[in-house]
């Protein structure tokens, strides 16, 4: 079994979704999420979709740095709202 390494692109290609760079992008930056909802509530995953996520997780598999690099990602915008000063790097 041939088994794609952990990337985001890759983990993209697992929730099928666009893999791209720009899609990527516009992923996050549409779907933001509130400081106070985990990843795997967000209203927009498929059952399946959220099943993998929380699986990753729960499991702390190789996918879970991917998986936890995309959360921090989504939260990006609250997290800068709760700390105006911090600004975007």
């Amino acid at each position: 079994m041939n088994t794609p390494t952990p990337r985001m692109t890759n983990l993209f290609l697992q929730l099928g979704l666009d893999a791209s760079e720009a899609g990527i992008a516009g992923f996050i930056k549409t779907h933001q999420l509130p400081a106070d909802m985990d990843l795997v509530d967000a209203p927009y995953w498929n059952e399946a979709q959220r099943q993998f996520l929380a699986e990753q997780l729960k499991a702390d598999a190789a996918w879970a740095i991917v998986v936890d690099q995309l959360n921090e990602s989504l939260h990006e915008d609250a997290v800068l709202r709760a700390n105006p000063n911090s600004g975007r790097s």
